[in-house]
């Protein structure tokens, strides 16, 4: 599979030989589905917390005799039925994280990058470097590409600190080095400019 990469400025820098093992593959959505739910249950915080019947502040005497009163036994105020008592079954802190296989991780980036080269919104670029960090020439430059929309740009192992002050204020997009492309970010956004040192990288990864 052969690709056409482009210029910031605009120009052609030749093509591009890539990998069918890593860009050519047919996308399977429930592979993606699992990678994109692992990825969401590990980031979860699970600090949420209610305060259970032994947790609650109440005094913890018995709040009337057992028998007589015409009314149920109770033994405290911190029974789930009384105002200020302790919740049932509510959250604990947890660990939402579950295992997922190392392989199914590593074809799930590769079937990742195949949806985003058979749709048509891979894009590759000859490199991601500016003069300086300043957001309206970077804006200048994609607007005259015709990018418009969402996009994620994976460069190398180093991001060039220009490119990513002037991309830090533009919210529909995100630059990433090579080793932080994962699932979810590519596919919540609309396309993916990879550079070229970016392709090396990933095909070396996944190989």
């Amino acid at each position: 599979m052969k690709a056409d990469i482009v210029t910031l400025d605009g120009g052609s820098a030749g093509e591009i030989d890539l990998a069918d093992t890593v860009f050519g593959l047919t996308p399977r959505v429930d592979i993606l589905h699992r990678m994109v739910v692992w990825q969401l249950a590990k980031r979860r915080a699970g600090t949420h917390k209610v305060q259970e019947r032994g947790e609650v502040s109440v005094a913890n005497h018995k709040i009337w005799r057992q028998k007589g009163t015409g009314r149920a036994r109770h033994g405290g105020r911190a029974a789930n039925v009384f105002r200020g008592g302790g919740v049932v079954h509510g959250p604990r802190v947890r660990d939402h994280a579950h295992d997922l296989p190392k392989k199914v991780r590593k074809l799930a980036l590769k079937h990742a990058l195949s949806a985003k080269a058979r749709d048509g919104e891979l894009i590759v670029l000859d490199a991601a470097r500016l003069e300086e960090g300043r957001t309206q020439e970077l804006k200048k430059l994609l607007a005259g590409l015709g990018w418009s929309g969402s996009m994620l740009i994976v460069d190398g192992p180093q991001v060039d600190d220009n490119f990513a002050r002037a991309a830090r204020n533009l919210t529909a997009i995100d630059v990433l080095p090579c080793q932080g492309a994962n699932v979810y970010d590519i596919l919540r956004r609309d396309k993916l400019v990879l550079t070229r040192a970016a392709i090396e990288a990933l095909e070396a990864r996944l190989a």
